[in-house]
């Protein structure tokens, strides 16, 4: 089983372009027109046309397909097309799956991408509402009688296991909020440009569901991102340096649900993140000490410390304290608490900048990044480097 060694598929595939709209809380336009224009944009970044692409893929929550998708964008005929399941938990994956058809060879070029007005339209932070019978549902119906409806209140229970387990306070998620915002202040791409916070800040806003507040919860955004992916011999001709594909990685956990995983031994780790993180660092070669730049998913920000426990960059519980010693560079977009919320595809994105070099927090001498994708639920990760 892959799982227990590692894979090939490193260095076989690369992002060439990427591409996004503005982030806004009212787009004003389609979901579809999002994703067309993101579409196109990162076709522009990778010197690329609609024509040269054949591949798609996106998330199985979006609501533009594939197939319209390309007659909107002016692509032609698709020879793969494919989508990730679990919300957040996907956005890596998008990029595993394509380098997995371009190394193949089924395909030549493919585009990921995601799009919606998350803000103006349907809110995910909302909760449960009108909900298809599905076994997922049916997991969820052990928790929603008792107030847990929302995904700050599933997430709010291993926050607190966890600050009970190592004897911490609330005002230890803070560290990220902190660093999100001061990263996403000097982004002007990010809504939350020019507004930085501090951790009084942070412990003055108010309880959403405790231990967690306004600010340790990401914003809700309309917008769209896209990424271009093909073979690392063919990015070589291209016009920007490629972001090679150097570990590509999914995973889930015994006892897996779908945020409510609360049957399992503990909750004061993320057992899905472990998977992907033992994969990647197989498969890859590479350790913490080898990664430049962190780009975390942080929907939520207990979810932030507990990846970078379950990655090894420190100790159970003390991924609070690493933050504040800003040991990684975190986040360098802002996250989605500061840039923007889009199910984690803009920070593959800042990822790429990162390693072409041209992020707005730029890390000097950058050429490994990990991405990761959404936490508490089945995910993926990624880690991207500089060629050669």
């Amino acid at each position: 089983m892959s799982i227990r060694r590692a894979d090939s598929l490193g260095g076989k595939a690369a992002i060439v372009g990427i591409g996004a709209t503005e982030f806004s809380k009212d787009s004003g336009r389609s979901e579809l027109k999002l994703a067309v224009e993101a579409v196109r944009a990162a076709l522009d970044d990778a010197g690329l046309t609609p024509a040269d692409v054949d591949g798609l893929v996106t998330f199985t929550m979006d609501t533009s397909p594939e197939i319209t998708v390309a007659q909107a964008a002016g692509i032609g005929e698709l020879s793969f097309f494919s989508r990730i399941h679990y919300g957040g938990g996907a956005a890596c994956a998008t990029v595993q799956q394509a380098a997995l058809a371009v190394a193949s060879g089924i395909t030549d070029v493919v585009v990921c991408y995601r799009a919606f007005n998350e803000r103006s339209g349907r809110r995910f932070g909302s909760g449960v509402q009108r909900r298809e019978p599905t076994a997922e549902g049916a997991a969820l119906g052990w928790n929603l009688p008792y107030g847990l409806l929302t995904p700050a209140s599933w997430v709010a229970m291993a926050a607190q296991r966890y600050l009970h387990a190592y004897g911490l306070e609330p005002e230890v998620f803070g560290h990220v909020a902190v660093v999100d915002r001061r990263n996403a202040a000097r982004n002007p791409a990010a809504y939350f440009h020019g507004k930085p916070i501090t951790l009084a800040d942070h412990a003055a806003s108010r309880w959403i569901v405790e231990p967690l507040r306004l600010l340790d919860c990401c914003q809700e955004t309309d917008g769209g991102q896209a990424l271009v992916v093909t073979s690392l011999e063919r990015a070589r001709d291209l016009p920007r340096p490629p972001a090679v594909v150097v570990a590509a990685a999914q995973g889930a956990g015994r006892s897996q649900e779908q945020m409510t995983s609360f049957y399992r031994d503990g909750l004061t780790g993320l057992p899905e993140t472990a998977v992907v993180a033992r994969q990647l660092w197989r498969s890859s070669g590479l350790s913490p000490a080898d990664i430049d730049v962190g780009i975390l998913y942080d929907h939520f920000t207990p979810f932030v410390l507990m990846q970078l426990e379950e990655f090894g960059f420190c100790g159970p519980g003390e991924a609070g304290a690493f933050v504040a010693a800003d040991a990684l560079p975190l986040n360098t977009h802002g996250g989605q608490l500061g840039e923007a919320y889009l199910h984690g595809m803009n920070g593959v994105a800042e990822a790429v900048r990162q390693i072409r070099g041209t992020s707005v927090n730029q890390v000097a001498g950058a050429v490994r990044s990990l991405v990761t994708a959404g936490a508490g639920v089945p995910t993926s990760g990624l880690v991207i480097g500089a060629d050669g």
